[in-house]
């Protein structure tokens, strides 16, 4: 009679888990939307003289190492994109996509290296870029 009372409790407790697990997930799948683009967000890529000197001091902080980050001031949301140290001069950063989905800014960029037999510096270069675009509180993905 015990046997059964502890197979019963086992039982009740898998089905117990499985429930979890599930609503677990759904509520994941749920809240994540559709990843689908909403709509193309309007961007300008900001001259070093525009940047705020914020920015400018944590871009100098980061720039030897890949960084991603978002600034905001009351207005306007930074995203830049920085891909640390290159090995010459001669790089540039593409801005292949920025779109909005139902929650979240999705920004693809590319690093471009400098074409054949193109004239570059020695020295090593720090390749970074600051996006400008409307204020939002969403969160950036970086791809």
């Amino acid at each position: 009679m015990k046997k059964l009372s502890i197979r019963k409790r086992l039982i009740c407790l898998g089905f117990i888990l499985v429930g979890l697990v599930a609503f677990t997930l759904s509520g994941c799948l749920g809240k994540g939307g559709s990843g689908n683009k909403v709509k193309d967000m309007e961007f300008s890529v900001t001259p070093d003289t525009d940047i705020p000197q914020e920015l400018k001091d944590i871009i100098s902080q980061k720039q030897q190492s890949p960084f991603k980050l978002t600034y905001s001031d009351d207005q306007n949301l930074y995203i830049v994109v920085g891909y640390g140290q290159q090995p010459s001069g001669g790089f540039s950063i593409a801005v292949n996509d920025l779109y909005l989905t139902d929650n979240s800014i999705v920004l693809k960029t590319e690093l471009i290296g400098p074409g054949k037999g193109e004239v570059t510096a020695t020295d090593a270069s720090y390749p970074f870029i600051v996006i400008k675009t409307e204020m939002s509180e969403l969160p950036v993905v970086f791809q």
